[in-house]
């Protein structure tokens, strides 16, 4: 059975819509997610041990999660609507405790930002191209909303990257979105 790991977007966790859709309509794999650390410091090593650990197949990532995703160049990902450039989303990253859409697999329904953790995504995204070649960008597809107001990072992303795609829809997809874009390219990316 292949493994799925679906990385969710800022303010979510393991437990978003999204991750339980796909694990219902991929039943023929191991779809799973993992709560992401709030700190890109932290975050990063960590979904990298997580995929390793579970033999991940096909990672997705939406948002920052689809940011995440790409920068995991051992693996084929799917990035759908990746925020390349959370640092300057000041209306969404900014200093403050927060309440998460829904609460993580161990309760948790608050997080914090500080501005270590805004320095940190700055950083963090003066590199995330570093690793990017011509042998492991054919692993990454990009998916790109044309109603997204929120994040469109789709010519910064094309300029590292051949495959990619747009679809109807806004930032946040949908469960049509889910099933009639995302879940095809997760079945024929597996299938290759």
């Amino acid at each position: 059975m292949k493994t799925i790991v679906y990385l969710h977007g800022y303010a979510s966790s393991s437990q978003s819509g999204t991750a339980k859709y796909l694990a219902k309509k991929m039943k023929e794999c191991n779809v799973i997610a993992p709560d992401i650390p709030i700190d890109p410091v932290e975050a990063l090593p960590f979904i990298k041990n997580y995929c390793a650990q579970n033999h991940a197949d096909l990672i997705i990532g939406t948002s920052m999660g689809g940011m995440y995703a790409m920068q995991l160049t051992d693996y084929p990902r799917i990035c759908v609507n990746p925020a390349l450039h959370m640092s300057r989303l000041s209306d969404v990253l900014m200093v403050g405790t927060f309440e998460r859409f829904q609460p993580t697999a161990d309760g948790m329904t608050l997080f914090t930002i500080t501005e270590e953790v805004i320095q940190h995504f700055q950083e963090m995204e003066q590199h995330m191209f570093d690793d990017i070649n011509s042998e492991n960008q054919s692993l990454c597809w990009g998916f790109f909303a044309d109603g997204d107001t929120l994040v469109n990072c789709k010519e910064e992303f094309a300029q590292h990257f051949t495959q990619v795609a747009d679809f109807h829809g806004e930032h946040r997809m949908n469960n049509a979105v889910i099933r009639d874009v995302i879940i095809p390219a997760a079945k024929r990316i597996l299938l290759e």
